[in-house]
């Protein structure tokens, strides 16, 4: 099980109702740029190849401020024009309405905090470098960033319907977790994966996880581990695939019909899953930090 601690019942002293507080970048150590510095250096080098070249190009973001924790503000007077998108600090696992509203308003939520040295390889909840280093870079992608504000405005709908596990399934399927095909090959997009390096190399070059092109409702349907590579991974053709079967669905009609249903484990094949069949990635040396990481 994930040793969760960033998580509370209401806004800790100094967070605002909507979850947001200030960044106080000046009181992170001298260690704590350090371990950053190391982290984004080593991911980055490692991901080449690996990572879709949306993501690539999307790290420039945060090469154009100075090395080691970005501030925030100083990190949004370069995000924003280019993406519409600024970062807030939140203090770490916040609300669903509060996270749904954010999205929905261009506003990316980002743990106040960073894992410690000795988690370097894999933080045992998502921290400041899975939310920036993971999502920040997919945020310069027209078609995934109104993917994004889709997905919060479609939370926002399902708060009041009782379904916010549903659609929390979609997020991991895709935000987190998703390939995509890229000039006919297998690349990850999903931040869960590009802030591990350890699962981005199983997720494209395993043979033994399942691969399955997205189907919503499937997902929707897919229970998903915290604390173990996931087993199953879906597969888009492309982000304006995954923005228009996100506006083309009825996701009110999804969740009355999948109400009752078992929820399906990841291992379990389901009827009309369509199996990605391309050619996976090669495996090349990974880097020395590759060997430390680990789940659970």
């Amino acid at each position: 099980m994930v040793a969760a601690t960033h998580i509370f019942d209401a806004p800790p002293e100094g967070v605002a109702s909507d979850w947001t507080m200030p960044q106080r970048w000046e009181a992170y150590t001298a260690e704590q740029h350090a371990t950053w510095r190391t982290l984004f250096d080593q991911q980055s080098a490692a991901l080449q190849g690996y990572a879709c070249e949306d993501f690539l190009r999307g790290l420039d973001i945060l090469r154009s401020v100075p090395p080691g924790i970005p501030d925030f503000s100083e990190l949004n007077r370069h995000l924003k024009p280019v993406t519409g998108w600024e970062i807030v600090a939140v203090p770490g696992w916040i609300p669903n309405e509060p996270f749904f509203d954010h999205l929905a308003n261009r506003r990316f939520p980002a743990a106040n905090f960073l894992r410690p040295p000795e988690q370097i390889g894999y933080s045992e909840e998502p921290d400041m470098f899975h939310d920036i280093f993971g999502h920040v870079p997919m945020l310069s992608n027209p078609a995934f960033s109104e993917f994004l504000v889709a997905y919060g405005e479609a939370g926002l709908r399902a708060e009041k319907l009782g379904a916010s596990d549903f659609l929390g399934r979609l997020w991991l399927y895709t935000t987190e977790f998703g390939l995509v095909v890229e000039n006919g090959e297998l690349r990850a997009f999903g931040g869960g994966l590009l802030s591990s390096y350890a699962e981005t190399v199983a997720a494209l070059t395993s043979p033994e996880p399942r691969r399955i092109w997205l189907d919503i409702e499937r997902v929707m349907r897919t229970k998903y581990h915290f604390d173990e590579f996931q087993r199953i991974y879906f597969v888009v053709e492309g982000f304006e695939a995954l923005l228009r079967a996100t506006e083309e669905t009825d996701f009110a009609n999804v969740y009355a019909r999948i109400a009752g249903e078992v929820p399906l484990a990841p291992e379990d094949a389901f009827p009309g899953d369509a199996a990605y069949e391309g050619p996976l990635q090669p495996v090349r040396p990974g880097p020395a930090f590759m060997a430390r990481e680990t789940r659970g």
